[in-house]
Order: structure tokens, then sequence, then C-alpha cells
């Protein structure tokens, strides 16, 4: 395996943190990895646009200063590892790095990179902006009526990976367990997925979906959730997120029982629930009553294809992983 040095560009400067807000200074260093596939051509196109929207914001006085970094085919290829840990060091030193698509095969391999970059960095957060923009072509008759920030849990449920494999004796060793210990019966061909969703995982998403609704005037906050079915991962998401509002936002969020009930509404956030294959009517057919939606991983990743989809495809609704650190 090759040894990887990065070395910054000379001229930039570190993105930091300062009382929560990003400080970019004029020459911002931002990593990227070009990605698999068509990445490439995304990038270099990318870097264009990005590149002359900087320079026309600024009128020539500030600029990003690139720096790539490695990670999939690329990396396996130069250095023998799909991502390296200085790639991960780096992104933890300089803040802010942009990714085009990474190839994860389907039904075995390597795992996920893009669900290890998230755990690694604890990037709990996938936040998409989906709205219509004018002329763009779209499926449905009113895109424009769509206009909704998805907030969806990165670190846990499903996409935690731990899983084991049909027929294998850790597979089979867990099904012995769970059938002569918990009392269930699952056959023994059984592949095994564990949906793991914590009360602190939940909480700091549905947090940060409330005080995004504050900063930005946005008037609901709507949790997405299968707790009808999954009572104690999707339905503890949804009792965690009522317990969050209550216990930190208790003068400025009102639920939408309560509204009912006739508290008051005006002033304060919204704070809806809705089960997840309504949600997904409802962002067809009532899309302007959502501005919102706090969700767990796997749900996450569905509506918000769903509702890119709606505004004219994926590439009209990019999407920021963030934690809590830069």
């Amino acid at each position: 395996m090759a040894d990887i040095a990065y070395t910054p560009p000379a001229d930039g400067n570190k993105v930091v943190l300062e009382n929560g807000r990003a400080i970019a200074g004029d020459r911002p260093i931002v990593l990227f990895i070009e990605g698999d596939g068509v990445g490439p051509d995304i990038w270099a196109a990318s870097k264009r646009v990005l590149d002359a929207a900087v320079n026309t914001a600024f009128g020539g006085g500030r600029a990003i200063a690139w720096m790539e970094i490695l990670a999939g085919e690329k990396s396996h290829k130069q250095t023998g590892e799909w991502l390296p840990p200085q790639t991960l060091d780096a992104i933890r030193e300089f803040g802010v790095a942009i990714k085009g698509p990474l190839t994860t095969p389907v039904g075995g391999g390597i795992r996920s990179l893009n669900v290890t970059l998230r755990q690694e960095l604890d990037l709990y957060a996938c936040i998409r902006p989906v709205r219509h923009f004018k002329g763009v072509p779209s499926p449905v008759s009113r895109p424009d009526l769509l206009d909704v920030v998805i907030f969806r849990e990165n670190t846990e449920d499903v996409y935690a990976g731990i899983e084991w494999a049909s027929g294998t004796d850790d597979a089979r060793k867990i099904i012995s367990f769970m059938n002569a210990e918990m009392g269930r019966s699952i056959s023994l061909a059984a592949g095994i997925g564990v949906k793991p969703m914590t009360p602190e995982g939940s909480k700091r998403l549905v947090r940060r979906a409330i005080q995004f609704a504050l900063e930005k005037g946005k008037p609901t906050v709507t949790i997405m959730h299968k707790g009808n079915i999954m009572k104690f991962t999707e339905g503890a998401f949804n009792k965690w997120a009522y317990e969050l509002a209550a216990d930190e936002f208790p003068d400025i969020v009102v639920t939408e029982e309560d509204a009912a009930a006739g508290a008051p509404t005006q002033n304060r956030v919204l704070l809806k629930n809705r089960i997840a294959d309504a949600m997904f009517q409802q962002v067809l057919l009532r899309p302007d009553e959502y501005h919102v939606i706090a969700t767990p991983n796997l749900n996450g990743d569905y509506i918000s294809d769903a509702c890119a989809a709606i505004v004219g495809g994926l590439g009209m609704a990019p999407g920021a992983n963030i934690g809590d650190a830069a």
C-alpha cells in the first residue's frame, strides 16, 4: 500500500468554526474527492461552476483553494485502499470536503464508503433542501409547491451495517439465541440485520432540524417514521423527538395535537408527525404543508430521493453531511 501525504495549497487557509459559524477567509481550503463512474466528469464541470460563482460573487476578491484527497476506485488503484486513513485525517483537519459518487457493490464486496465516511466523521445529519427551479422539467404538474428541507439521521438505523449473511455461522448463532432465549421463531436460513437507534442520536438530529426551522422562519417540522410497525425504533424516534421539543423548546414549539386542542400557534414552530408511507403521498398531494422533515436514516434516503424526483431529479437536490465539528 502506497504512503499518502497530502500537501495543502500554500496560499490557502483552513475553514474554522467560531461560535458555531464557519469562518472561511479569502482563500478557504476545500477538499474534493472526484468520485467513481461519472464522478470525474461531474467534478470537472462542478469546479468550473463553483469557481465562476465565487469569482462573480466577490468580484475576484476571493477564491477557493482546492485540494484533492483520495477515496473509491481511484484511491484503490493508487494506494491499494478504498478509503485511506489519511483521507479521514485530512477531512477532520480541514473541515469541508466535496465528494463525487463512490462505488458501492450490491450484495457483497466492500462496505459503502459513503456510510463509512458518515460514521467515522460523525456526520450525523444529512441535510437536503429540495425546491423547484423554474424551467426544469418535472413529472408533476405543480413542482413549485414543494419547498422542503430534509434532515436525515446519518449514523444509525439499518445503515449502521450490522448484519450477517444467510447460512453463516454467525447468522445461525444469532438466530439460535433469538429462538432459544427470546422466544422467536426465525428460520436458520435467514440473513440477519440489526437496527440500532438511540435517544441521543435521534434527539441531536431533531434538535438540529428545529433549530434550522427557527433560524430560517420555517413554520413546521414534521417527524417522519414507521412507528406503527417498528414501535421501539421508529416509534421511539418519534417519541424522543416530542420529548426533545418539550424539554428544550417548550415556548417556541407547539405540537399539532396541542394546536388542535386550542394551544396558541402564532410565532411558534408547529411540530407534526407522519407515518412514512403516508408521507410519500403527502409530498405529492399536499406538498405546501411541509417545510422541514426530520426522519431516521432509511426513511430519509427514500423521501429525499422521492422529493428530488418531483423537482426534476437528484442533480437538482444536492445534500450535505454535517456534524458538530469543522
